[in-house]
């Protein structure tokens, strides 16, 4: 999941590995459609315990055109398979699917997502990276339904016990472990645990430590670039971190869910995570035993602040689905600012809506606001590679034996050097 990369990178990577479709663009779409009726919406799997509701006030208003819910599996890396499969069996299963920005440019390039009316949508209001995350070759694919960066939870209640700030470098977070550790109250906490499961996570994990320590995924002509010295350093750092007890045993296999229940267990001092835990991290019902002991800061890197990888969900409309004229309207109210604050106040999910940030309601309601949207302003998209899962496969399975200590990081490097960069120049 790579990093560094401007608008101008986006055409050259996609130029340089897109598959024989990705030159063509996908032709027709829901704008051209007045098929009206039942729909579905595919997206994973609902943690919020949300998104029903969403539904079902949409349905009570739409009686004849009621939407059903398809929660697909929790892991990116299932979803993205069962989202290519629906699309390669051109199954009409799924209408509207809430997919990984990252994967846009691959529905598109092979024709399984519909261009949408970017002018029927509110794009002018959202961040502009964000919106950006819904193009392929400058025509709006998607619109977000929300957006994500990488946030660093902390127990405020330990740093304040031995008199630390959120740490701004990796060397300053470990410092602060060792002095916890020696509290009474530090015994059983461990000190940092990130995404490092096998899955899409650690794809985001690994090139946050890559450009947070200078490096680059790829460069700006779009070659691959993770056999550098930038990059050994952001290896080094997630491979050291199980060596020398910084990440517990047990985070190789997190992913987002494992280590939010470890810090409201209250068994992380720090945690990389995206917003959504602050709601569940504070719940006061006996499910967290952090609620109200914790803050959020912006990701440590080597030298100062590190970058956050950009995530979140963009909105697209099957190729092959039906009923694409109600599909467009749901999408206008699942995708609308009033939603985005809904599910803001509700599940502390990131919004596309740049004038959220600024809410003195909201920002008084979540204090965090303000870091949040530094590091949004910060993250770096993941390339939009057409043969994205072959890329982002590569990286997993590398960083993945580095971090399992089966190969050096050297070795790792450059054996993902070599398969990403296959997975670019593919043709």
């Amino acid at each position: 999941m790579a990093v560094s990369v401007s608008a101008a990178l986006f055409a050259a990577v996609l130029a340089g590995c897109s598959s024989d479709s990705s030159s063509e663009e996908p032709a027709g779409g829901p704008e051209k459609s007045a098929d009206r009726g039942p729909i579905t919406l595919a997206t994973g799997k609902d943690t919020t315990g949300t998104i029903q509701d969403q539904l079902d006030r949409w349905n009570k208003d739409h009686p004849k055109e009621k939407v059903t819910l398809i929660e697909l599996p929790e892991s990116a890396d299932q979803q993205r398979q069962q989202f290519v499969q629906n699309a390669q069996t051109k199954s009409d299963a799924y209408t509207v699917l809430n997919l990984d920005p990252v994967l846009v440019s691959e529905f598109a390039a092979n024709q399984w997502i519909d261009e949408i009316p970017a002018g029927d949508f509110a794009l002018d209001k959202m961040l502009p990276s964000v919106v950006e995350t819904g193009k392929y070759f400058g025509k709006q694919y998607a619109v977000p339904f929300n957006t994500n960066a990488g946030l660093l939870f902390y127990r405020k209640d330990l740093l304040d016990k031995v008199g630390a700030e959120p740490p701004k470098t990796w060397q300053e977070m470990k410092d602060t472990c060792a002095k916890v550790a020696k509290l009474p109250e530090g015994k059983g906490v461990d000190c940092y645990a990130g995404q490092f499961d096998k899955y899409e996570g650690l794809t985001v994990n690994f090139s946050e430590a890559v450009t947070s320590a200078g490096g680059t995924i790829v460069d700006e002509q779009g070659k691959a670039t993770v056999d550098t010295p930038e990059a050994k350093k952001g290896l080094q750092f997630l491979v050291d971190g199980f060596k020398d007890g910084t990440f517990p045993k047990s985070s190789i296999t997190y992913q987002e869910e494992d280590g939010r229940r470890a810090f409201q267990a209250g068994k992380l001092l720090f945690h990389r995570q995206w917003p959504y835990q602050w709601t569940l991290a504070n719940a006061t019902d006996g499910s967290s035993k952090v609620a109200g002991k914790f803050g959020i800061a912006t990701l440590p890197g080597l030298d100062g602040p590190g970058r956050s990888s950009l995530g979140g969900l963009n909105l697209a409309v099957s190729k092959y689905a039906k009923n694409k004229a109600t599909a467009l309207d749901f999408m206008k109210y699942f995708a609308s600012e009033e939603n985005a604050r809904t599910n803001l106040e509700v599940t502390s999910s990131a919004p596309p809506y740049a004038a959220l940030y600024d809410d003195p309601a909201l920002q008084k309601k979540f204090p965090y606001l303000a870091t949040l949207k530094q590091s949004l302003d910060t993250a770096l998209s993941r390339p939009p590679v057409v043969r994205y899962g072959d890329a982002t496969a590569a990286i997993q399975e590398s960083a993945s034996a580095a971090m399992n200590g089966k190969k050096s990081v050297d070795d790792a490097l450059a054996e993902m050097q070599k398969n990403l960069s296959a997975a670019i120049d593919e043709k």
